[in-house]
């Protein structure tokens, strides 16, 4: 992706400048400074510096159509000045983000520009590859193909586990690799993720549905399902 041009940057400074007398009708419009950066998601920030008002815009969304970028300079003015955010701002946004070809740019910015921190797949307790070999064989005839595995730097409670498509990588909380978690337990958020492999997040216009009708059926399939949710429960 070629880095947006001047025009671009211009571009959008100005709608931010309509949008700031139209917010702020009595007040003269401060300077605004555009900069799309390469970032590895899509994040997008606002900030005052300098007695000028800065916007830090993903570079994902440098060709987007020009209703696009207004909708997200709305967005953003709208919450730096304590305003309310029109909702016909945050569908159009959402339904631009959600489109299969800006999805595909951002799963591939991901693979490119993110870094993936995580630990070897043998803990003190558990070796995630034995393990995932042998769900594999029991739910998947031995037909998944073996991603990057790996236990998560730091023991989260908030995020148990994590299939990340771009880097072809499941990830689990250290956590979990404790002499008082059954191998049940384990297995089971280790088996959650490998499902998320075989039954990707389904995009229905701007509603993102995670955990499919699909995902749902063959996770039941896990004979312990109900036992180790509730354990999980009580983590």
């Amino acid at each position: 992706m070629q880095a947006p041009g001047r025009e671009r940057r211009a571009e959008l400074e100005a709608i931010c400048r309509d949008l700031h007398l139209r917010l702020r009708p009595r007040e003269t419009p401060p300077g605004f400074r555009v900069e799309f950066r390469r970032f590895a998601a899509l994040n997008n920030f606002i900030r005052r510096r300098d007695g000028a008002i800065h916007l830090l815009v993903s570079d994902i969304l440098a060709d987007a159509p020009r209703e696009v970028l207004a909708s997200l300079a709305c967005i953003l003015l709208s919450k730096l000045l304590r305003e309310p955010v029109p909702a016909e701002c945050r569908r159009r946004y959402r339904e631009y983000v959600s489109r299969d070809d800006v999805q595909r740019a951002l799963r591939a910015a991901r693979a490119e520009r993110g870094r993936k921190r995580m630990g070897p797949p043998k803990g003190r307790y558990y070796d995630l590859e034995k393990l995932f070999e042998r769900l594999n064989e029991r739910y998947f005839k031995g037909a998944l193909a073996k991603p990057r595995l790996g236990w998560s730097p730091r023991a989260s409670r908030r995020r148990l586990g994590h299939y990340d498509a771009a880097h072809g990588t499941i990830v689990l909380s250290r956590i979990l690799d404790g002499p008082g978690v059954p191998e049940f337990v384990v297995e089971y958020v280790l088996f959650h993720e490998m499902l998320h492999a075989v039954h990707p997040t389904r995009q229905s216009g701007t509603r993102r549905e995670v955990h499919t009708k699909e995902f749902q059926e063959a996770e039941r399939r896990f004979p312990r399902l109900a036992e180790a949710r509730e354990w999980l429960e009580r983590l």
